[in-house]
């Protein structure tokens, strides 16, 4: 519904009962509106108001009280034509600098983020990591371990160090390990690494009489280091718990579904992919989010970039009554601090 449709007046009660629920977490009813709206109305008409408000769609009543809290509609009229942007404090600016120091690595970037955004905002953070075809293969690195163990070191990127150990269908010894990485990064270093994984796993289906047993270990040993099950999970989320700090005794219900979705990630998931192919900010409310477990809560996220390259997302979890007009800014200044250092 647009904005013109409301009257002035009605705006200005939204508008001041969604901040009173914002800070609350309660329902607020007509009198408290009167004291706080500072408009020169009666009770009976401020609850006409209110009466409309529900109507559009813009408020509900919960059936304990006789108070009204925002819909998902009330809170993007909010949020959309009613918000002051504040701006970041300096201490905030500071940290997020301090700690998204381009001399980390992604993985490290990746998690101070997560971190960082749970920390400022008091809510849940998250970031995805890097999207696959963003990571090229630089160096691998094959050590024995005891029995049929090898220690795998994969650099990707610039300074990425990852260890992985695999289990193999035979020992190696220390020189055929040295000599099946040289192979490996002569033929494949440089390379995107869902490329390499294709390109291995294609010479693995070629006949077994077209390649010699030491291209076949070669293979297998690097076959077993890209696999992708072995990666790490597809985001770093922090903070969860902090979901439970501020919640009412009826969020503390709906928060056990919502953690339950944390744990199988699709859902999630499937809305992260999509803030990937949109630009700058975006805010998901309640049931925009197009999943009935985030109903109650509501999702910012921004895109992050490495150069021109978008390489994943990073954003907020928290209630639907979050304090927007502090973590609309706070995520969009960790994306651009974390693209930066990327980029560096």
């Amino acid at each position: 519904m647009a904005t013109g449709e409301i009257s002035e007046r009605a705006r200005v009660l939204l508008k001041t009962l969604v901040e009173r629920h914002i800070r609350d977490g309660q329902p607020v009813g007509s009198s408290t509106l009167l004291k706080e709206a500072g408009l020169p109305v009666s009770a009976a008409t401020i609850r006409n108001v209110m009466s409309d408000l529900e109507e559009q769609g813009y408020l509900h009543s919960p059936h304990t009280s006789a108070g009204r809290v925002p819909t998902a509609m009330g809170y993007r009229l909010f949020v959309d034509s009613m918000l002051q942007i504040r701006p970041l404090e300096d201490e905030a600016v500071s940290t997020l600098r301090a700690e998204l120091n381009p001399d980390k690595s992604s993985t490290e970037l990746v998690k101070s983020a997560s971190h960082l955004l749970s920390n400022i905002t008091a809510q849940a953070g998250l970031v995805t990591v890097p999207r696959p075809e963003a990571n090229q293969l630089r160096q691998v690195e094959f050590l024995p371990l005891s029995g049929d163990r090898v220690l795998v070191i994969l650099v990707i990127n610039e300074r990425e160090v990852q260890n992985r150990i695999i289990h193999t269908q035979r020992p190696f010894t220390e020189v055929q390990l040295r000599e099946a990485a040289a192979m490996v990064n002569q033929r494949f270093a440089g390379r995107p690494l869902h490329l390499v994984q294709e390109r291995i796993l294609s010479e693995m289906q070629e006949a077994r009489s077209q390649i010699d047993n030491y291209l076949q270990a070669a293979l297998d040993l690097a076959s077993q280091a890209l696999d992708p099950q072995q990666s790490e999970d597809k985001y770093v989320m922090a903070g969860e718990s902090r979901l439970l700090d501020n919640a009412t005794a009826e969020e503390m219900l709906k928060l056990r579904e919502l953690f339950d979705s944390f744990e199988q990630k699709k859902d999630l998931l499937h809305l992260l992919e999509r803030c990937t192919r949109a630009e700058g900010v975006q805010i998901f409310i309640g049931e925009e989010a197009g999943y009935e477990v985030f109903g109650d809560y509501s999702v910012v996220t921004a895109p992050y970039f490495d150069g021109s390259r978008t390489l994943g997302v990073l954003g907020v979890i928290g209630p639907t009554r979050m304090a927007y007009e502090r973590v609309i800014p706070i995520v969009d200044i960790t994306a651009r601090m974390l693209s930066s250092a990327l980029a560096s």
